[in-house]
């Protein structure tokens, strides 16, 4: 299971953002362990500090615990910050930018919220 690692910033950047992704689609859910630091650092084929330092970030945040002779564990809640941040940062940063690239290119404001009404219906 190896993947691709992208030089725009430190591969354990990169593993933590994963791991976040994660945790908001369920494939880690709450109350529920992670992969151990030596399981990630040989299923990616990287060293088990960068593992160890992703993982310390994500219990600094609050998103992950560590039980004593257990592992780490994804703390209740963990979800539901991460998606309140997700959708806090979609509504500041990426919205704005959407509407502006809208505007740039001509586009009817009111034609794209009723294909994205549309898009909703659908999905």
């Amino acid at each position: 299971m190896l993947m691709e690692w992208n030089d725009k910033q430190p591969i354990y950047r990169q593993l933590r953002d994963l791991v976040v992704e994660r945790i908001i689609d369920g494939s880690f859910p709450e109350g529920e362990a992670v992969p151990s630091v030596r399981q990630i650092a040989t299923d990616y084929q990287i060293n088990h500090l960068t593992v160890a330092k992703a993982y310390q970030e994500l219990v600094d945040m609050g998103l992950l615990e560590t039980r004593r002779g257990l592992g780490m564990f994804v703390i209740t809640g963990a979800k539901k910050s991460l998606t309140e941040q997700e959708q806090q940062k979609f509504l500041m940063d990426e919205l704005p930018a959407f509407v502006d690239r809208v505007k740039k290119l001509g586009i009817d404001v009111g034609m794209v919220a009723q294909k994205l009404r549309e898009a909703g219906e659908n999905s």
